[in-house]
């Protein structure tokens, strides 16, 4: 059995930059990834503009929108900044930079590697390999068996169905239509040649299946085909517990840090690994990046509460929110998963 430094389950963004600023320190770090490959993950790649200053390369952008079409049951909202308040990007191509990033810093990679069993100072995956570690980081996504692990339930997921749908998208639209979504809503977030269009809402108010259907419905009444492409899905996890216990750690999706409003989550997941990384290397280090994001985690959990208090609340709710965004009592930074950044 080799001993790392840290280990880390999960290859994701959140996994990569935690391993990537722990190697630049000069620790041993290990990253197991259960998939054969980093990056593949099912994602509309919406990126808010708190999270366009951590570094990626203007190469990686695919579409920036200076504009943002939200529509609701009652109004039309568009708000509009000089700079960009949304861009786009490829969760493959995402993947590839950071894991080429970790490597180049010195972090080991492990693919096609299935954690099956944690203890006090180990995991095993699948096939009896072992890897000891000093500290450990559950990178490992809504169903993260560091979680489980840790005995931290999971009550609060979202369900995001996306598609991605070939063809030249000029506008991002975001749509609430409580009829068909409840509290939740469909997007439209255009690619270089495609465009993700999917359907994000909580699982206790929306079933998969009556979603799916929801948004087919909604696709066709917009001119937009779906029933016979093949749609992905995924569970997000809102149900944030904590993030640090003693030499182990839960970050992005793993820990519930995505927003039960919108379901956004990269951001929150690149910024709670790199502050546990700053915490396993300083016991000592008071995360205020931390702090603020959980405060905004817990803001964007009450909204969502007010949202969800019965088909007529829930609209009144929305069409509020819809009109305070599009008379700026409300900016629209107020809906990302991300810190107050100094003026």
């Amino acid at each position: 059995m080799k001993n790392f430094h840290t280990v880390i389950v999960g290859g994701g963004p959140g996994g990569l930059a935690c391993a990537t600023l722990l190697a630049q320190q000069g620790k041993d770090v290990l990253v197991l990834e259960r998939n054969s490959a980093i990056g593949p993950k099912v994602c509309a790649g919406g990126i808010p503009s708190v999270a366009q200053n951590l570094g990626f390369p203007e190469t990686l952008w695919e579409r920036s929108f200076t504009r943002q079409h939200i529509s609701s049951n009652w109004q039309h909202a568009v708000i509009q900044d000089d700079k960009p308040i949304i861009r786009t990007v490829d969760r493959v191509r995402l993947g590839r930079w950071m894991a080429e990033k970790a490597v180049a810093a010195g972090v080991s990679i492990k693919t096609d590697t299935l954690v099956l069993q944690i203890s006090e100072d180990r995991v095993t995956a699948k096939g009896g390999e072992e890897f000891g570690y000093n500290f450990l980081v559950g990178a490992d996504g809504s169903s993260s068996l560091v979680r489980r692990q840790l005995g931290i339930p999971t009550a609060d997921m979202g369900v995001g169905i996306n598609y991605q749908v070939p063809g030249n998208f000029p506008e991002m639209q975001w749509h609430l239509n409580t009829d068909l979504f409840g509290n939740g809503y469909a997007w439209i977030f255009p690619h270089q040649d495609t465009a993700s269009i999917g359907v994000y809402a909580r699982r206790s108010t929306s079933k998969p299946g009556m979603l799916l259907n929801s948004l087919h419905q909604w696709a066709a009444d917009h001119g937009h085909e779906l029933k016979s492409r093949q749609p992905q899905a995924a569970l997000i996890n809102f149900d944030f517990r904590g993030w640090h216990f003693n030499n182990r750690f839960l970050i992005g999706d793993a820990a519930g840090l995505a927003s039960g409003l919108t379901g956004e989550g990269i951001y929150s997941a690149i910024v709670s690994g790199e502050e546990a990384a700053r915490t396993i290397l300083n016991g000592e280090y008071e995360s205020s990046k931390m702090a603020q994001l959980i405060k905004k985690h817990h803001q964007h959990a009450r909204m969502l509460e007010l949202s969800s208090g019965g088909k007529l609340a829930g609209k009144l709710v929305l069409e509020a929110m819809v009109f305070c965004l599009r008379i700026g009592l409300i900016p629209f930074n107020a809906l990302e998963m991300g810190i107050n950044q100094p003026s």
